[in-house]
């Protein structure tokens, strides 16, 4: 038997430590430990604490930035989303890089570009080469972070 907390706790590590590893912009780990966060334990405060002090401690080595209340803000919405869905799936994954993209986009936008209709476009187009970035780097931890999680529990191989 895998201790669930065991499990988790180490595939966050892991996820944490690759967001050193060189990487194209937003292929990062932090919307499948959010979403894994949110099923892999019971305490609401750990589920959020897990994922926002991970990607606060790599911020910490990695650079902090103007955007990052936007950023945090769209993690929260993606722990909310975790909690509520029945279970995360590929449609959960792409609501949850869609909530990234659009958040930290607005807080681009709010900050470094005109306010007005134009600048909200002209950021959004520019942004969706890492919108793709952001959606293959969730389908691909979420596949290796959470898919994990969903086998060992439906085996019946993960005690609490």
């Amino acid at each position: 038997m895998i201790n669930k907390y065991i499990f988790v706790i180490s595939v966050i590590l892991f996820a944490v430590l690759s967001r050193f590893l060189p990487h194209p912009p937003n292929f990062t780990p932090i919307s499948a430990i959010a979403l894994l966060s949110s099923k892999g334990f019971d305490n609401i405060k750990v589920v959020f604490l897990i994922p926002l002090v991970s990607l606060f401690i790599s911020d910490l080595f990695l650079g902090l930035y103007a955007t990052l209340p936007f950023v945090y803000f769209s993690f929260i919405l993606i722990i909310l989303l975790g909690r509520y869905v029945n279970k995360v799936n590929m449609g959960t994954v792409l609501i949850s890089s869609s909530i990234f993209f659009l958040v930290s986009n607005f807080g681009v936008w709010l900050l470094h570009y005109p306010n007005t209709i134009d600048g909200l476009l002209q950021c959004y187009k520019l942004a969706l080469p890492f919108f793709l970035n952001t959606i293959l780097g969730d389908l691909v931890y979420g596949a290796l972070l959470i898919y994990p999680f969903y086998i060992l529990q439906k085996r019946n191989l993960m005690e609490v």
